[in-house]
């Protein structure tokens, strides 16, 4: 049965698609969840095109892209905006992207500012911002461009070099600083969302490499006798500092870590680990403490990228999910699904059962980030029609984070409905007052009931409008049929309206 259905999801007409997402089975709609997508900037795998440095065509390419998720009910984007220690933004110190403009430190032509275009883009579709930067890579392998201003050129003592590529050596105080630096104007000078950094902090191992920070380590262990906890100190200082210097520019910023999935295997000596078999784990091989940074509250939420199958043999993707699930200390965890991997011959029915596996865990696990941006955008194994037609039928709203901001803002005011000359209903109400916290109304979520039905805000498939828009023209509705309309407000931080707006239309319409 489960392969028919799949099969329907893949072949079907739009018709089929909207059979299909009503069957509980599949769908098993969420008012709160989070749904959103890497977009890698990183040898142009999302964006921009590669060779294409025009920046008329890349803005295009960029609102083709956010379009296409929008249509899919995504509710936020990750996108990357530091490669090697360079920039996709105009306010900063570090040169431009070659993956940009061609050439590292050429200005974009004609200019702009990609991320301050990127962020208005995004949030006029009431899609969250993240901005996903590389810590530690400060070149590449080989063939590409540096310009004479870069970090590694002005700075060589800062650099590690290892499997042919320089590294920021996290155990010198001043590169955690600059670094810090770094983040921080980006999070004060950007409307933006979060920060987000993905799994590199010291670099995975290959076989024969050598990462030569004796000298360092000699220099600033501070007492710690063990390199390898000495490493692990290091991305600890960094990720605290880093939090600190965001909270004290914007506390209410989120900040978050894409791991590799498995922080450390179970074992006798270390019985916290997952049931896992990992040949190289975030802990002991990328001295990343990811699970303690949870534990300490540095950051806000975990998004492991647990790009494993259900069958895996040492990694199966269940047995993570949920031990992440027992180790996010009440903070969020968003699944990292490896999208990119039905190109490489994942079953049609993984992704989608992993999304249900999600959803049969609500209290531990809040979403999902899809990697890559094109494996949705191109549809691979007609996974993002599941998600439109399936998964996502309906729209989410992303849960709240109350740690941040639990104030609920002031609901909407004097909503009236009219009918246009299409003969449809348009609502439209007044934004309410500034809360008690000072938040303003920053969208709203329209809800439609039956006439004569006791709304139930609660459910997700009576949601038929999120935006920032204080009007809304509804299009669906039938004819003779009378409804119950209700609008809630949310502050930035996704808290709703206590209260509601309510209209209850007349037949006829």
């Amino acid at each position: 049965m489960m392969i028919n259905k799949i099969i329907l999801l893949f072949f079907s007409s739009l018709s089929c698609f909207s059979c299909n997402a009503q069957s509980p089975d599949l769908s098993k709609p969420q008012k709160h969840e989070f749904r959103a997508v890497w977009i890698a900037t990183v040898e142009n795998i999302d964006w921009p095109k590669y060779g294409q440095y025009n920046s008329d065509l890349q803005k295009q390419d960029f609102i083709r892209i956010l379009d296409e998720h929008k249509k899919s009910n995504l509710n936020a984007v990750f996108v990357q905006v530091r490669d090697a220690c360079d920039a996709y933004y105009a306010k900063g110190a570090e040169p431009w992207s070659e993956f940009l403009t061609g050439q590292q430190g050429k200005f974009p032509t004609p200019f702009y500012d990609p991320l301050s275009f990127m962020i208005e883009e995004a949030h006029s579709r009431n899609l969250e911002f993240h901005a996903w930067l590389n810590l530690n890579r400060a070149t590449f392998k080989k063939g590409k461009t540096i310009a004479p201003d870069h970090i590694s050129v002005t700075k060589p003592a800062w650099m590690l070099v290892y499997d042919g590529q320089k590294l920021l050596n996290f155990g010198i105080p001043e590169v955690r600083n600059y670094i810090t630096d770094i983040v921080v104007q980006i999070a004060k000078n950007y409307d933006i969302d979060g920060i987000h950094f993905d799994d590199y902090f010291y670099p995975y191992e290959v076989a024969g490499g050598v990462l030569k920070d004796d000298e360092t380590f000699r220099k600033y262990n501070g007492g710690i006798k063990n390199i390898k906890d000495w490493r692990r100190s290091n991305t600890d200082s960094l990720i605290y500092q880093i939090s600190e210097g965001i909270k004290k520019v914007k506390p209410r910023m989120k900040f978050g870590i894409s791991p590799f999935g498995v922080w450390r295997n179970y074992s006798t000596k270390n019985p916290t680990g997952s049931l896992t078999n990992a040949s190289q784990t975030s802990y002991d091989n990328l001295y990343a403490d990811t699970r303690k940074w949870l534990q300490q509250g540095w950051i806000d939420y975990i998004a492991p990228q647990i790009y494993f199958d259900q069958a895996h043999g040492k990694i199966p993707f269940n047995e993570l999910a949920l031990w992440w699930g027992q180790n996010s200390f009440g903070k969020h965890l968003y699944i990292g699904h490896g999208i990119y991997k039905i190109k490489a011959g994942w079953l049609l029915t993984e992704a989608p059962k992993q999304i249900k596996f999600n959803r049969a865990n609500p209290t531990t696990i809040q979403g999902s980030i899809f990697f890559s941006s094109k494996s949705l955008t191109e549809n691979y194994g007609g996974f993002q029609d599941s998600l439109r037609n399936n998964y996502y039928h309906y729209p989410a709203i992303i849960p709240a984070m109350s740690w941040k901001d639990s104030i609920p803002p002031l609901s909407p005011q004097k909503l009236i409905v009219v009918k246009n000359d299409e003969g449809t209903p348009v609502l439209t109400w007044q934004p309410g007052e500034k809360a008690t916290d000072g938040d303003e109304n920053n969208y709203f979520v329209v809800y439609r009931f039956e006439k004569g039905e006791k709304p139930d805000l609660s459910k997700a498939i009576k949601i038929i409008y999120i935006g920032k828009s204080n009007t809304f023209n509804d299009t669906s509705v039938e004819k003779y049929r009378g409804y119950i309309y209700c609008v809630t407000s949310f502050d930035r931080l996704h808290n709703e309206s206590q209260d509601y707006a309510l209209f209850t239309t007349e037949y006829g319409y």
